[in-house]
């Protein structure tokens, strides 16, 4: 366990530790015990880490689930391999709410901000469509009736959540918009500069202000090195992804396919 626990360790970053030790412990519990383990909500950087520690199993399978093949945060199921994992198992619930978009605006960060209000976990919520006066939210099951309940007004705006069918699952208009280039550095500095089309003097400003998430936690050191698969968040500008790190070039710059949402 020690040499494959090292083995990991070294594919990833130190803070991403205790997450590689909750699978872990995920994992042992459900092959000791025989009883599948479901997960909260995990975020795209954490599901590749989930689906690594877990490798090939012989005695478990696992699954992720967010509603629908291009759900960005997923729920994870770790069971003994002779079990069928269903949809339904993922304990998910589909919340929609409408707005008078014509009286008042409301944004991603509007929904997501009243639903932290609440006291719940950012975990405990996968993806969040907010377009043409409907918001609809993917919740974990467990919550769903609270949220009903005490998630009746955002901004100015009085909603009522009410669960509906995943067939009428709406898929974001916003669309990632993929770019191969060459980077000197996979430095955050470097990066943001090169993605949202800025000095590197403003992006490490915009850095060390606070202002840049990575994976959903806020980094102010611009030296921070991304890799493959990470979420980076700048406010007021948007979010973009570092999709591929395709080897280097003679000049020892880096290639790198990044994806910007749009």
């Amino acid at each position: 366990m020690e040499v494959f626990l090292l083995e990991i360790y070294q594919h990833f970053r130190k803070e991403e530790q205790p997450f590689i030790d909750q699978v872990l412990s995920w994992r042992e519990d459900v092959a000791l015990k025989y009883q599948r383990k479901r997960s909260d909500f995990l975020n795209p950087r954490e599901q590749m880490i989930f689906k690594a520690v877990m490798g090939n199993e012989a005695d478990l399978i696992y699954g992720l689930e967010g509603g629908a093949d291009y759900s960005e945060r997923k729920r994870a199921i770790i069971a003994p391999d002779y079990e069928v994992i269903e949809k339904e198992d993922y304990q998910l619930t589909l919340l929609e709410a409408t707005y008078p978009e014509k009286f008042v605006t409301l944004e991603h960060r509007d929904v997501l901000g009243a639903f932290m209000s609440l006291g719940v976990r950012r975990e405990k919520m996968g993806d969040l469509v907010v377009q043409d006066g409907v918001i609809q939210l993917t919740a974990a099951s467990e919550i769903s009736d609270y949220i009903k309940m005490n998630l009746t007004g955002i901004k100015k705006s009085n909603v009522e959540f009410v669960e509906i069918p995943w067939e009428k699952l709406m898929e974001s208009k916003e669309s990632w918009v993929a770019k191969e280039t060459t980077v000197s550095s996979l430095r955050l500095d470097v990066m943001v500069k090169e993605i949202y089309g800025m000095s590197r003097k403003k992006a490490s400003m915009f850095i060390e202000g606070g202002r840049v998430k990575v994976n959903f936690r806020t980094v102010e050191n611009p030296a921070f090195s991304l890799e493959k698969g990470d979420l980076i968040s700048l406010r007021g500008k948007g979010r973009s992804r570092l999709d591929e790190i395709n080897g280097q070039t003679r000049k020892e710059k880096y290639k790198v396919m990044t994806a910007k949402l749009n």
